[in-house]
């Protein structure tokens, strides 16, 4: 052996130490040393990450069919919106001789030539029966949008409010 080879080995007594063999304590090993601990094998880490899949799209779909729910509802509510401002347009368009105020009941009639008009008088209030077809009584609101008033009921609540009202409070 000439000088360069014995430069090259290890001093006397020293050993090489492998850079992926862990040196500390056992409980804080990153992977298991002691020959007692359980085997994993690629069957059961596979088997793990099936479950782990399955329940993740279990989770993630549910919270999607929430969310799809959410969005019928908020359509079926635009949809209703739309709906209440076209008809608001209309009975604001309707034949009116007087200055009408937010708060007030109003009657709407309409003419044999589907002109529609208000009035002030219920048709209970006309003496041989109103002149024309009663459409309805409206109660105007700060917003310039009508309420629906039903027969006697001054609360201007309709029965689908009323139950999606109680539908709601059940969920709580």
């Amino acid at each position: 052996m000439n000088d360069d080879e014995k430069d090259k080995l290890p001093p006397a007594g020293s050993q090489k130490q492998s850079p992926t063999l862990y040196r500390g304590p056992d409980r804080r090993a990153p992977y298991p040393v002691s020959r007692m601990a359980p085997a994993f094998d690629l069957v059961d880490l596979a088997r793990q990450i099936e479950d782990a899949d399955r329940l993740i799209g279990t989770s993630v779909g549910g919270k999607l069919q929430v969310i799809a729910e959410q969005v019928r509802q908020l359509r079926r509510q635009a949809h209703e919106i739309l709906d209440n401002a076209r008809r608001d347009q209309e009975l604001h368009r309707a034949r009116c001789n007087f200055r009408r105020l937010p708060g007030h009941t109003y009657h709407l009639y309409r003419r044999p030539d589907g002109e529609s008009y208000f009035s002030m008088l219920a048709p209970e209030d006309w003496r041989d029966g109103p002149p024309h077809e009663y459409a309805g009584s409206w109660r105007l609101e700060a917003d310039q949008s009508w309420t629906p008033m039903g027969q006697g009921d001054e609360s201007g609540d309709s029965e689908e409010q009323q139950a999606l009202l109680s539908a709601l409070l059940e969920k709580r």
